[in-house]
This record gives structure tokens, sequence and C-alpha cells, in this order.
């Protein structure tokens, strides 16, 4: 059932994960295609908005502030898992795999490569902060309309 709470919070991630997204990219090779990664990570943004930091508003700063941070760094694992399952079919589309199973087990591997990447101070404070500002958000709109 659509609340204030769910709407905002979908709303406050989805601007985070551009925010967060237009950072990670200048970490990579120039010539990296990107595809559609930060319309991607713009929908896990609202989708984690709506079910993880809609439902658990309304219980005080402190949850609010941990709401945030969780919902925050639930996104950009989510993010990173589908970015790296998306570059292991890449891989396998050029035969780089044997079979099923190593692709599979290939997408850990691709991640860490990934987040080893990104990692920046500049990154992963715009997700601390990003992830505390949007739960006090999120728990604002809530008091207010409750």
């Amino acid at each position: 059932m659509p609340s204030t709470s769910k709407v905002s919070g979908s709303l406050c991630l989805c601007a985070l994960a551009y925010i967060l997204s237009e950072l990670a990219k200048p970490q990579f090779i120039e010539d990296f295609n990107f595809g559609n990664f930060t319309y991607v990570s713009m929908l896990v943004g609202v989708i984690v908005g709506w079910v993880i930091m809609g439902k658990r508003a309304g219980f005080g700063l402190e949850s609010a502030v941990n709401n945030g941070v969780t919902s925050t760094f639930s996104m950009v694992l989510v993010v990173i898992f589908i970015q790296s399952a998306n570059e292991m079919i890449r891989l396998s589309m050029r035969g780089r795999f044997d079979g099923l199973f190593e692709a599979l087990l290939e997408i850990i591997p691709i991640g860490i490569d990934f987040v080893v990447k990104v990692s920046s101070t500049a990154l992963w404070g715009t997700a601390l902060i990003g992830g505390i500002v949007a739960g006090l958000i999120v728990e604002a709109i809530w008091h207010r309309v409750h």
C-alpha cells in the first residue's frame, strides 16, 4: 500500500543512487561501456526505498539514521550484484567460462573488483551522509503526516 514514507524513501534513494552512480563512473577506464548503469541504479534505489526504507519509518531519530544507512548500503550491494552479473554475462558471451557454475562463481570476484575500483572517500562519504540525510527526511515526512 502506498504511503508517504514509502514514496519519500523511494525518491530519496533514487536521487542518492543517481549521485553515487555519477561519482563511480570516473573511476573506470575511459572506454568502459556503462549502458543503463545509472538508470538501473536509480530503479534499485526506488525499490529499496519503497521496500526497506519506507516500511521502517516512524521509530525515532536513531532508527532513522540506522534505516538510512542500512537502506543505502543495501542498495549499493544490490547494484554491485546486478552489475557484476551483467559483466559475467558479457564475459560468458565471449566464451571465457567453461560452464554455468564457473560463470556464477565469477560474480563474486567481479563484484569485489568493482568495489575496489570505485572505492574512494568521496563515494563512501557521500553514501554515508546521503543515507543519513535520506533516513532523516523520511522520518520527518512520516512524523509530519502522522
